[in-house]
């Protein structure tokens, strides 16, 4: 294989761990309950400092231990419908991703709720041949303190990773086609209150992507006489998270928790397992 094919590997690999931008931050965390539908419209926010912003496992900051981030957003809420709006420093894309979503919550019988919706991903400062923007569609079910909810891709793309992908092949004289849209997350999430104010959260998240990004590959010349082929494909993974999060008072809270991912050899330092801190503030 050619020395600038191996290096598009790597930069590839790179690109696709920065690509991903933690839904448990962001809608997830707007979409991970859903209470009885409100009879009025209500306004709410949130403000939060954490340690490192992780996303579906994946480091979307310096790729270290410390990389802090600043994060926020607001919900409106009528009858149970809800628009929002979640953003966060990042170290990609022109460093700012703002999500933008809506949808419809609310409770089939007693304890078991229902949320269905649509998130944008957006990149306001993105530049480059790669567009980060991503659009998901999403449905969960929630019972008490446990929730099961999947997310599909309806945009061309998963966090430009076929854009990545035929750039590469671009650069090697060759041609691919490759698209993200059907790549699909299943997440499932508990939040146990184990005393008075402390809370246990646990989580684990199934990346599937779409045969398009998981297959693909590409040919070119390794001489004047003999053809290669280079697969670029990205793997499935699977996250997790294990914390606890702890009510001080008057809309304040800590967190603490454990994040990562798998297949780090593939992806490197972004799935590393971290230790994260998070204090937040409700408005």
């Amino acid at each position: 294989m050619k020395k600038n094919s191996l290096l598009f590997l790597a930069v590839l690999a790179f690109a696709f761990t920065y690509a991903q931008a933690q839904t448990a931050a962001p809608a997830a965390a707007a979409a991970a309950s859903a209470p009885e539908p409100t009879l009025m419209s209500t306004i709410t926010g949130n403000i939060n400092l954490t340690s490192n912003y992780k996303f579906r496992g994946q480091d979307q900051g310096t790729l270290k231990g410390w990389s802090p981030a600043v994060q926020g957003g607001f919900d409106w809420t009528h009858n149970g419908f809800y628009l929002g709006n979640w953003d966060s420093n990042i170290s990609f894309a022109g460093n700012i991703e703002m999500d933008l979503y809506g949808g419809y919550r609310g409770e089939i019988v007693k304890d078991l709720g229902y949320d269905v919706g649509i998130l944008q991903y957006y990149y306001p400062k993105n530049g480059g041949q790669v567009n980060f923007n991503t659009t998901e569609l999403y449905g969960l079910l929630s019972w008490q303190w446990l929730s099961l909810k999947y997310s599909t891709t309806i945009s061309s793309d998963y966090f430009g990773i076929g854009q990545a992908q035929q750039v590469g092949a671009t650069a090697n004289g060759a041609s691919l086609s490759s698209k993200g849209r059907n790549t699909g997350y299943l997440d499932l999430s508990a939040n146990y209150p184990v005393v008075d104010k402390l809370v246990l959260n646990a989580h684990l998240g199934y990346t599937r992507f779409v045969s398009d990004l998981r297959n693909a590959s590409y040919s070119s010349s390794c001489d004047s006489s003999t053809p290669c082929t280079h697969n670029v494909g990205v793997p499935d993974y699977t996250d997790w998270k294990i914390g606890l999060t702890y009510d001080l008072g008057s809309g304040f809270s800590v967190a603490g928790a454990v994040v990562g991912a798998s297949k780090k050899s593939f992806y490197g330092d972004a799935n590393s397992t971290r230790a994260i801190v998070t204090f937040s503030k409700s408005l």
